[in-house]
């Protein structure tokens, strides 16, 4: 499979030594959607920016179907739609004549008309920008990132602003792009989003790469939990020696890498103590859970840095 982008070694460094990107290397197939996940300030806009082409890394490599999208931004722009944290339109156009001004600056532009009906604007076509809601100016601005019918697609933050009915719209449309063979490569700080729509996905933190794969792979590596409330009188040590659980109460928690093994060893003994499990919830480990236990290690960790920081002060 063809590697579309590719980032190796990649570094951004800004005025004044503040690295925003430290070195981070990964590969998006065609056809492939790809997240980019982290905290604020984990340097996904800023990795963003330098596929995109709007800024040359300090030190490492980019290439975007083939070509460094900063010197050869020529041969790549063409072939690439952007959709930034904020578009920046002439508030005092409408939908339509913005997008027709878009549409007279790209090549091969599919028609206006129909770039706002792909994201479900007709009905607010001859409205100014100023006067769309904030839901409203995202789904334009994913409209214009569209309208060069683009090969490879960048979306920051594409459903920020959305109610719950155009983030799933914007999701159908995000499957449609990669099913028609459109990579794309987005930043989200909603992990359903990117649980649901990943391919593959990378965590960042503090400008490097936490921890990288599907979200199953990403979410295995953490254990599944097992919820309930014990009736009066039957206390946790009750419980299978095998089961390791917490307890605060009659709630109980059990957290496990063998979900369905578990689940069966508790059921079975709740069958034969004839002792009802009150609110049972079992699940495997969600993309957000394995999320907070990284931000909370990597903080952690930072935190440790900074003690022996001190000491050596």
């Amino acid at each position: 499979m063809t590697n579309v982008i590719e980032a190796d070694g990649l570094h951004r460094t800004y005025s004044g030594g503040f690295e925003a990107v430290g070195g981070i290397s990964f590969t998006v197939p065609r056809g492939e959607v790809f997240a980019l996940l982290g905290t604020n300030g984990a340097g996904k806009t800023s990795t963003v920016e330098l596929l995109e082409g709007l800024a040359a890394p300090t030190r490492g490599t980019v290439r975007v179907l083939g070509h460094d999208p900063y010197r050869e931004r020529a041969a790549v722009r063409p072939r690439i739609g952007m959709m930034l944290q904020e578009g920046g339109f002439p508030s005092d156009l409408t939908a339509t004549e913005t997008a027709r001004m878009w549409a007279g600056c790209t090549t091969g532009a599919r028609p206006v008309a129909e770039a706002l009906a792909t994201v479900g604007l007709t009905h607010r076509a001859g409205v100014r920008v100023k006067q769309l809601s904030g839901g409203e100016r995202r789904r334009l601005d994913l409209a214009l990132a569209l309208i060069g019918r683009p090969e490879v697609l960048f979306l920051d933050e594409p459903t920020t602003g959305l109610d719950a009915e155009g983030r799933r719209d914007t999701w159908e449309l995000v499957r449609r792009l990669r099913d028609g063979g459109t990579t794309v490569l987005l930043t989200t700080h909603y992990l359903e989003e990117a649980e649901s729509l990943a391919d593959r996905l990378a965590i960042m933190h503090r400008g490097r790469i936490v921890t990288a794969g599907t979200p199953a792979e990403v979410t295995a590596a953490r254990p599944a939990r097992i919820r309930f409330r014990l009736p009066e009188g039957v206390p946790a040590g009750r419980l299978p020696l095998g089961l390791k659980a917490a307890a605060d109460g009659p709630r109980v928690e059990i957290r496990t890498y063998e979900l369905q093994n578990a689940l069966g060893e508790l059921l079975h003994w709740a069958a034969a103590e004839d002792v009802r499990l009150d609110g049972l919830d079992a699940r495997s480990a969600s993309l957000e859970e394995a999320f907070l236990e990284i931000a909370s290690r990597a903080e952690s960790f930072d935190a440790t840095d900074r003690a022996a920081l001190e000491e050596v002060r």
